[in-house]
């Protein structure tokens, strides 16, 4: 009996496992059933050469118009995930009672499709960059493409040298930005200068690598400073002020000292000068300085070879007194000895 349950058990375990083997053969690929563009299909955004062009939500509101729609189709029960590269996913589009902002979206999103077949996300971009959209499901990764475009100015930009010398060829750029920092390339700009003449009042920002979004004005620093720069835009091409939002600015300043070149040479003239003269001094003492120890030396060496011979001569004389009285002794004692044989006493060496 027990045998027979064995069997059973085993037979049941080879057909569940059979059973699972078929499903995961007969599992469907991830197919991009839908692909829409502010709500109209769109065969764009396969490769990053194409991408699918989208405003970028200046108004911080995420509606149709600024998204692209995706519609997954996958088998039941199966987990769908996106991850994105400049760009955001929402599960839905900005509604009057269900607002999305500009901050609402993810760089990763992930649904389980449950009892379902489909998932469904919207992708959305702040940036002009271009982006990516990579959905996996399965084993299976399709990639797509999304690019922000953007034209309205939030504020613009000065940048420059904070001083100038007198006479000498200046250049301020100005740059011109929408309310997400994107630089906005063929904006005219305006500009004015306090103190100096500009090589042109009017500008238009630039397309290419090196200038995209910037533009340059020149001027001649004047002998007296300093010189004030004012950049403005048309109020027609400016953004509008959005809740959530930096206010934006239509104007921006920058002051440039100017300096007088001729003093700042004299000033360093007559600092080289002191500098010259302190290490003249320095100099000299270190000189007297050498010229001290060195005839100090000579006072200590001269001490040292006299102490060397004094001590020679009071050896010398030591050992010659020495000898002397030896000498005297041992001439008395040979005397006292051959008189008195028997009271001899011993020779000195």
């Amino acid at each position: 009996m027990n045998s027979f349950k064995k069997i059973a058990l085993a037979v049941v375990a080879a057909m569940t496992m059979s059973t699972l083997v078929a499903t995961s053969a007969s599992a469907a690929p991830m197919s991009i059933t839908s692909v829409k563009k502010a709500g109209s299909t769109t065969t764009l955004g396969t490769a990053a050469t194409t991408p699918i062009t989208l405003p970028v939500p200046s108004d911080n509101s995420v509606d149709t118009a600024d998204t692209v729609e995706f519609v997954v189709t996958v088998d039941t029960g199966t987990v769908v995930s996106v991850v994105a590269t400049n760009a955001f996913v929402v599960s839905a589009v900005a509604t009057p009672t269900a607002p999305v902002t500009a901050s609402s979206g993810a760089a990763t999103w992930t649904q389980n499709v449950g009892t379902g077949t489909t998932a469904t996300f919207y992708v959305y971009t702040k940036t002009t960059a271009v982006g990516s959209v990579a959905i996996t499901n399965g084993g299976t990764t399709t990639t797509y493409y999304v690019q922000g475009t953007s034209d309205k100015i939030n504020s613009l930009t000065l940048t420059g040298v904070d001083s100038a010398p007198a006479g000498t060829s200046v250049t301020v750029t100005i740059g011109a930005v929408d309310v997400f920092g994107n630089k906005l390339s063929g904006k005219s700009v305006s500009a004015i200068a306090n103190g100096a003449t500009l090589d042109t009042v009017t500008v238009t920002t630039g397309s290419g690598l090196t200038n995209f979004g910037v533009a340059d004005v020149k001027f001649v620093a004047p002998a007296t400073g300093p010189v004030t720069i004012v950049a403005y835009a048309a109020s027609a091409d400016m953004g509008t002020a959005v809740t959530g939002f930096s206010t934006p600015s239509s104007s921006v300043v920058k002051v440039i000292a100017v300096t007088d070149l001729s003093a700042q040479v004299t000033a360093l003239t007559t600092q080289l000068a002191a500098a010259n003269a302190a290490k003249a001094t320095a100099e000299a003492a270190l000189a007297a300085e050498k010229t001290a120890l060195a005839a100090a030396k000579a006072e200590i060496d001269a001490l040292k070879a006299k102490a060397i011979v004094d001590a020679a001569k009071a050896k010398a004389d030591a050992d010659l007194a020495k000898a002397t009285y030896i000498a005297e002794f041992n001439a008395l004692a040979k005397k006292w000895n051959a008189k008195f044989p028997k009271l001899k006493v011993t020779l000195k060496k």
